[in-house]
């Protein structure tokens, strides 16, 4: 369990140390074939540094990996070079916390997504009113400015579900999120009325999971799991708290997670009748 941005690079010096290892080279053979000194090939592989995507490219052709899914992906890790997405974040580097911009980044690289939310709409279906409301009721203090730059944030993010191909995006909504009148009714209205028109096949996976199915493992809070391409090893969950972000990377917090999702889903009503479920509550049911 890790906070904040350091994530990525853990992620990614395991992975290039597992591979080292498969090629059967020690730490110093590594660097010697690269050029360097043997301590930033340590350096790298324990989260110590940072790596540009030319290093990892370099030691990828060391290790012989040919695999193209998995070196698109671990260059990506090193968020630098042609292979990592546009790092549109970074010019809101001075209002946004580390971990929120860490968030970002491995939202706009993965491949699915699933969350839980207990509370508010996920934040890639949130409507600009909404977000406008939850911004300014979760961060007090905040200038009208700031609320405006936040918000303009979430709804940048969103763009990730235009990619071509979009990724897999799939939402468990508990009952309380549609019935809490956010914003007033009048955002509330427009808010369910989006949640209506963003499910697809294609992308959108939304379910809710009503007050009907009674407790379940949800009721420990929402979470978010990211998973990206060729290599399951690489998926994190991502757990929110009042004032930081936990990272959970294990295999065995990851898996449980996981099996928790799936538990949820089946609780929930299918996709079809969420739809109606939400149109019922709009129009007063």
């Amino acid at each position: 369990m890790h906070r904040g941005p350091a994530v990525r690079r853990r992620k990614l010096g395991g992975e290039l140390r597992r591979l080292r290892l498969a090629a059967a080279l020690t730490s110093g053979q590594a660097a010697r074939r690269a050029g360097w000194n043997q301590s930033k090939v340590s350096r790298i592989e324990t989260a110590r540094s940072a790596v540009k995507s030319d290093d990892v490219r370099l030691l990828l052709d060391i290790y012989e990996v040919a695999d193209p899914a998995l070196r698109d992906l671990l260059v990506a890790l090193a968020d630098l070079g042609p292979a990592a997405v546009d790092r549109w974040w970074h010019a809101y580097r001075g209002l946004l916390p580390p971990t929120y911009r860490d968030f970002i980044s491995l939202e706009a690289q993965a491949c699915r997504m699933r969350t839980l939310e207990n509370s508010v709409v996920p934040g890639l279906l949130q409507t600009p009113e909404y977000a406008r409301a939850v911004t300014r009721a979760s961060l007090e203090g905040l200038s009208e400015t700031e609320i405006g730059e936040l918000v303009e944030v979430r709804l940048t993010r969103q763009d990730v579900l235009r990619r071509d191909p979009p990724p897999r995006f799939e939402a468990v909504v508990d009952e309380a999120v549609l019935r809490r009148p956010v914003g007033g009714a009048a955002v509330m209205d427009g808010q369910l009325d989006h949640l209506v028109r963003s499910a697809r096949p294609d992308g959108v996976d939304l379910r809710v999971l009503p007050f009907a199915a009674g407790e379940h493992i949800g009721l420990t809070g929402p979470f978010v799991m990211f998973s990206f391409p060729g290599n399951s090893d690489l998926d994190v969950v991502v757990v929110d708290n009042l004032t930081s972000s936990l990272y959970l990377e294990g295999k065995e917090d990851v898996k449980a997670y996981l099996d928790a999702f799936s538990s949820l889903q089946r609780h929930a009503l299918s996709p079809e009748d969420s739809l109606d479920f939400i149109a019922g509550v709009r129009h007063g049911a």
